[in-house]
């Protein structure tokens, strides 16, 4: 086996025991003064668990610490998870979302006590409706694909309100998994749209489709082959006249931010990932934010309530709720959404101001193109289109030698890199989706192109080591069929 680069080690902990195996009888992780009081008789509670582990206080620290090191994520190292956008969690974020009055405040205070928060979530609004270029907003849905499902509900509501109820919802075969799942929970039909060679929409294909039984085209942009949809005006205008709506899934905007704004593109609705653009905490450690920008049209359907600016004689009026929506589509989410994300998103954009955030969107498609020029030769790149945030590869060249991406990403992890998304889009066999945000450094790309480098050297020369990889982990490669059909959840001593 080479030599291992020096960013990838054996871990000083990798042999951690369970605490089932060394607990001990009578250990103890406390000591408590005798009691002065006479002894009392408990209530009713649940008896001693069998078989639970003894320890000591110093134990218990040390194996959570330990298993603590054996963590991989955006603060320990390069998270290049293609589509997922996994950017670094600022702390000034932490810290302005633990703030007194912020971090401890309970969702059923009367709004009178609650002007600050709404200040927030009003500021938040306003920011974000400035970068999309849409009318209005809403921040409730807990994650983007409750986004998308708000977004297509208040689509299919507009629709019934013209009296112009349809069917179909288009979806590229690029696009995320989560559209054609949302549209067909919301009561459409799913239609697939071809991409043509160069990775976008196929407006061949898209004139053919878009009929009167179309109620919408659900559009990624750039979409998720990381190519940016050159055509956009022509797809929105062809969207419009068909009597459809443009929905745009936001997950990528962190291409855009400061360089173009999807409503002056034509988008109706569209959702956002605020972990993915504003650098709130991802998906279960979050928890999560998608709100939903749509244009005038559909601003009556927003779910309530929706927050609004009450004048009372003052100048910049006060923030306020308004339940009195006739035509909203409903409550999406309990309260009014997750408000530790908007203060984190808030800080992040206050932050960075109108220059940093353009400024982290050149990075993040500067730092995926460098990516792209120097593992180009060593790997396929899926489409000549020039790449916008994210690089999609193919294992078209280790293909023969009988490696795969799976196999490629398992031996990522012996190099001390976080995989790659594997097979993803499923448009490109093989797929290698790369995204290294803005947040990775130069230093950080060069050793991630060296790691990928010296694995396709690898799979040149010595196929059955990347094949068979991982091999400094604490558990070897796993039969994943087995474990996804007859997952083992817990451990039993011997």
């Amino acid at each position: 086996m080479n030599p291992l680069p020096s960013r990838a080690a054996r871990h000083i902990v990798q042999n951690e025991p369970l605490l089932f195996e060394v607990s001990a009888p009578g250990k103890r992780g406390s000591q408590l003064a005798p009691l002065d009081v006479p002894i009392a008789a408990p209530p009713a509670v649940r008896g001693a668990i069998a078989g639970f582990p003894e320890l000591s206080e110093l134990e218990v620290i040390r194996h959570y610490t330990r298993l603590s090191t054996w963590n991989y994520g955006v603060d320990t190292g390069l998270y290049p998870l293609g589509s997922c956008t996994m950017k670094y969690n600022a702390r000034v974020n932490e810290l302005v979302s633990r703030l007194e009055g912020l971090g401890d405040a309970h969702p059923l205070q009367p709004e009178h006590l609650s002007r600050g928060a709404l200040a927030i979530m009003q500021q938040l609004s306003r920011d974000l409706l400035e970068i999309t270029g849409m009318a209005a907003i809403t921040l409730q849905p807990a994650a983007g694909a409750q986004g998308e499902l708000t977004g297509i509900l208040m689509i299919r509501a507009a629709l019934s309100a013209r009296g112009d109820a349809r069917r179909t919802v288009l979806i590229p075969d690029s696009a995320h998994g989560t559209n054609p799942a949302t549209a067909a929970i919301a009561g459409y039909q799913v239609q697939n749209l071809k991409s043509n060679p160069d990775g976008t929409v196929d407006m061949s294909d898209l004139n053919r489709l878009m009929n009167g039984e179309v109620a919408a085209l659900m559009l990624t942009n750039p979409n998720t082959l990381g190519i940016f949809e050159e055509d956009i005006h022509r797809i929105a205008d062809l969207v419009h006249e068909r009597g459809g709506l443009l929905y745009m899934d936001g997950a990528n905007m962190n291409a855009l931010v400061g360089r173009s704004r999807p409503g002056d593109f034509g988008v109706d609705v569209m959702h956002l990932n605020l972990h993915k653009t504003f650098s709130t905490p991802h998906g279960g450690g979050g928890p999560g934010s998608g709100p939903v920008a749509v244009k005038r049209e559909l601003e009556p359907f927003l779910p309530i309530p929706v927050l609004v600016t009450r004048h009372d004689g003052g100048d910049d009026g006060r923030p306020d709720l308004d339940y009195a929506r006739p035509h909203s589509i409903g409550r999406v989410r309990a309260f009014h959404g997750n408000f530790g994300m908007f203060t984190r998103a808030l800080a992040y954009i206050m932050a960075n101001g109108c220059d940093g955030l353009k400024q982290t969107t050149e990075d993040a498609v500067l730092n995926a193109n460098y990516l792209r020029q120097k593992l180009e030769g060593d790997y396929a790149i899926a489409y000549a289109t020039p790449s916008m945030h994210e690089v999609v590869l193919s294992d078209a060249l280790q293909a023969p030698h009988g490696v795969h991406t799976g196999d490629i990403a398992k031996r990522l992890i012996d190099y001390g890199f976080h995989p790659y998304t594997v097979s993803f889009p499923l448009v490109v066999r093989g797929a290698m989706m790369i995204e290294p945000t803005e947040s990775a450094s130069r230093a950080d790309l060069d050793d991630f192109i060296a790691a990928m480098r010296a694995i396709a050297e690898e799979a040149r020369t010595q196929p059955e080591l990347v094949t068979s990889a991982p091999h400094t982990t604490k558990i070897s490669r796993l039969d994943e069929a087995a474990a996804a059909r007859r997952p083992i959840l817990r451990w039993r001593p011997a």
